[in-house]
């Protein structure tokens, strides 16, 4: 009885330490100037720039990895994307999806 406890015990603090982190996401977002073209509430004011309210976290994760691979070709969001860890891409796909 005591192993499975540690064991769940265990799987329980990985699953917590895997998910993102919806604070951070929000912080990285207003930081990296996200707002200055998807609005702080993930609508934009331009018909140039997409809104991503609505977005799923799985859209927003891949779109931001293809970026910094440059898989997906723009060079400004290459250029923001360039510096972001999976942590950070996690993270922020969290924060948006969130948006209501």
């Amino acid at each position: 009885m005591k192993f499975l406890s540690a064991v769940c015990l265990l799987w329980a603090l990985a699953v917590n330490a895997a998910q993102a982190d919806v604070a951070a996401g929000q912080s990285t977002y207003a930081a990296r100037g996200c707002i200055g073209c998807h609005g702080a509430g993930g609508v934009s004011s331009s018909a140039d720039y997409p809104s991503l309210k609505g977005r799923s976290a799985e859209f927003i994760r891949k779109n931001l990895t293809d970026f910094r691979s440059g898989a997906r070709k723009a060079p400004v969001m290459n250029a923001m994307a360039a510096g972001l860890k999976d942590a950070d891409i996690r993270n922020l796909a969290d924060y948006i999806s969130s948006l209501e």
